[in-house]
């Protein structure tokens, strides 16, 4: 299934969850299901902004965007974030004024049984999604694929409050456990914006994913002196890639270019959709220094 199918089958999924959270929560009085309903309407924004920002950032490059278009999918993720952050401040409003103000729940078991079945329905979408995020190495899928997760926590956490509220009569576990889950649901959006709001800025990739980059390099050390102004980034599902490569000064150039070649399979095999840029110097011109993969590769870069 590709990201596009997948992206719109969670789409669907979700409608169909929220509405029927926000029939029985209002039918049920529940503030904690209501916040569940809450919850998965902005896991269905989620799922809208990942559908339509997938879809743009696949576009090729164009004339106006000649490195593509794939900071849609980072600003999307911000976006989402940033939507997940104020809900748990909502969520955590109303639950304090539940336990101010409190009020048995109606109908406990149909909570309970909606927050399972809602639970189930989006554990299996979470997983298609997993893996669409995974094979495409879409940004914003894997945003998505994760409020999905998280919503599956919080609905089997809503109806076990629920029934253990039900079989106690304790009716401040609602407002309690809304509370819990407006924390939980702030802390995941904090994870999620350190992951998708970096690349807005140009930071570079994680140290052990610049580590594999260079021990993909290193496999052909015996054949250049060294590299230097090593830098990365990423855009969206593709990382961008430029050094520069210090080579003998008498090698000619149809075999620098088979080297330089060999240097971006070698490292397409771990990114896929990398864009690599090798700056070729001879060895007379080298001004900087460089890294000498062999014995550096665990040391500062420059």
């Amino acid at each position: 299934m590709n990201g596009s199918r997948t992206a719109s089958l969670s789409v669907f999924s979700n409608t169909f969850i929220v509405i029927l959270k926000l029939i029985v929560g209002f039918l049920t009085g529940s503030v904690a299901v209501i916040s569940e309903a809450i919850h998965s309407a902005l896991d269905l924004v989620a799922s809208l902004i990942a559908f339509i920002s997938v879809r743009i950032s696949s576009r090729a490059a164009d004339r106006g965007h000649p490195y593509g278009h794939g900071k849609v999918e980072n600003i999307s993720g911000t976006i989402e974030t940033l939507l997940i952050f104020v809900a748990g401040l909502w969520i955590i409003y109303e639950c304090v004024q539940k336990l101010a103000h409190p009020s048995p729940v109606e109908l406990p078991h149909l909570g309970i049984i909606v927050m399972f079945i809602g639970a189930a329905i989006n554990f299996v979408v979470s997983m298609k999604v997993k893996r669409a995020a995974a094979e495409t190495h879409s940004v914003a899928m894997k945003s998505n694929a994760l409020h999905l997760l998280t919503d599956v926590y919080t609905s089997l956490g809503v109806g076990i409050s629920l029934f253990l509220a039900a079989l106690t009569g304790w009716t401040i576990l609602d407002p309690l456990i809304g509370i819990v889950l407006a924390c939980y649901i702030m802390w995941e959006a904090y994870k999620l914006m350190k992951e998708s709001f970096p690349p807005l800025i140009d930071a570079q990739l994680s140290e052990a994913e610049e580590e594999q980059i260079l021990q993909a390099i290193a496999l052909y050390e015996t054949k250049y002196i060294e590299i230097h102004d090593f830098r990365t980034r990423r855009s969206g599902p593709e990382e961008y890639i430029d050094f520069h490569l210090v080579l003998p000064s008498k090698m000619d150039i149809e075999t620098a270019h088979q080297l330089c070649d060999n240097i971006e399979t070698a490292i397409k095999r771990i990114f896929n959709r990398a864009q690599i840029l090798i700056h070729v110097e001879p060895e007379h011109e080298q001004k900087h220094a460089g890294i000498h993969i062999a014995s550096k590769i665990n040391k500062e870069r420059p």
